[in-house]
């Protein structure tokens, strides 16, 4: 839909990157409008996984992780709506940073689902992270969820490599049946690190709405993407399909030819949900549901500092493996989508390997809380050596 289409100016966060003069090396590949868990949805090509090139990067910001891993880059951004940051960085094994919902501008972002997208970084290991996050995070009147407070140092965070003081919960429902046996095994062994890093870890957490949030997510997510990708007409920019008799065909046959079928999918999916009869049976019902889980983690944090999950419940698939079964697709951010129902900060961490693949640990925190995420973030990198390996390419 947006094939030959210059932005007229730069995105907010693009703005701070230069303004450090931060050199730009090229946009990377991505599921279209950020639709899809292995960037196989692509308008132009999917792209590769470095350490299996028949395996997919995950998604949506598949070649942001893919470059970071392949040496092609330092840092990379990301956009994270369920899981888009930290589900490709678990794949190639990097560090994935979606922030609290308001702490980094989404001006210019392009919108999937305005009260679930975030901007955050994708790196080699969690000091870029925190550099970059120095950054690009703070208010911006250009976006009104932007939230105005102090942006911290967040590299100060990285001077302690003990965690002792630090609550750390395992939630219950992030280890159910038919996880990855190699991934529950390395996550595992990463929560024992982090013990012997002096963390006091708690095991009687639970979530228990959880187990709704991907129902909730994919009426949520699609319901705002309808109303959002709706500007798409063909009229002010972008494709326009040529010879149309009328307004009517013209904008019917740009969507036709300028949406790939995953972002149909979605957009049907939405306008069902919002129209007529099934508005307060489904997106209602949705937003109540919302509520339940963040309260969920509401509960949780006060008690715990960080809760410790999987980034996914399996490495990095082949290629073609899922793109005929949706719905074991949107399975793969099952771990990852919580935290942005919720709206609170969680990273992914390397944190070992199985089967040759890379994995990833996912911890999650209650809001603005990055630093303390950055901080049992470098506690554990720094007694591991995960984020050192690199494919052979």
């Amino acid at each position: 839909m947006l094939e030959n289409f210059i932005p007229p100016y730069n995105a907010t966060v693009m703005e701070k990157f230069i303004s450090r003069n931060a050199v730009l090396v090229g946009k990377t590949n991505m599921d279209e409008f950020a639709m899809g868990s292995s960037t196989e949805n692509s308008a132009f090509f999917p792209t590769n996984n470095p350490w299996d090139t028949e395996r997919v990067p995950g998604g949506s910001s598949g070649g942001s992780a893919a470059g970071i891993a392949a040496d092609e880059a330092i840092c990379a951004l990301g956009s994270d709506t369920g899981g888009s940051i930290r589900q490709p960085a678990s794949f190639c094994n990097v560090v994935g940073l979606k922030p609290t919902y308001g702490r980094v501008s989404r001006f210019g972002l392009i919108a999937f689902a305005s009260s679930l997208d975030q901007i955050g970084p994708i790196t080699k290991d969690v000091t870029d992270c925190a550099l970059v996050m120095n950054a690009i995070a703070g208010h911006d009147p250009m976006d009104s969820t932007a939230v105005d407070r102090p942006v911290p140092d967040y590299t100060s965070a990285l001077s302690n490599r003990e965690l002792k003081g630090l609550r750390i919960g395992v939630p219950r429902e992030y280890f159910a049946e038919g996880m990855q046996t190699g991934v529950t095994s390395a996550i595992e062994a990463a929560i024992k690190k982090l013990e012997e890093l002096g963390a006091e870890v708690g095991r009687d957490v639970s979530l228990p709405h959880t187990k709704y949030a991907l129902a909730a997510y994919y009426i949520i997510a699609p319901s705002e993407a309808s109303a959002n990708l709706s500007r798409y007409d063909g009229v002010k920019y972008g494709f326009r399909y040529p010879g149309a008799a009328n307004a009517i065909e013209s904008t019917e046959k740009t969507r036709q030819f300028g949406f790939g079928p995953e972002v149909k999918r979605r957009i049907m999916l939405g306008t069902y949900a919002l129209s007529a009869g099934y508005y307060d049976a489904y997106y209602l019902k949705a937003q109540k549901i919302r509520t339940l889980i963040k309260q969920d983690f509401d509960n949780a944090l006060q008690k715990y500092d960080a809760l410790v999950t999987p980034t996914s419940p399996t490495t990095a698939f082949k290629m073609g493996e899922k793109t005929d079964d949706p719905l074991q697709m949107y399975l793969s951010d099952i771990c990852t989508l919580p935290a942005n129902i919720a709206g609170i900060p969680a990273i992914s961490v390397p944190a070992g390997f199985a089967d040759n693949l890379p994995v990833g640990m996912q911890l999650m925190g209650k809001a603005f809380s990055e630093e303390t995420l950055l901080r049992i973030a470098y506690a554990y990198e720094q007694a591991t050596d995960w984020h050192k390996r690199k494919p052979a390419l």
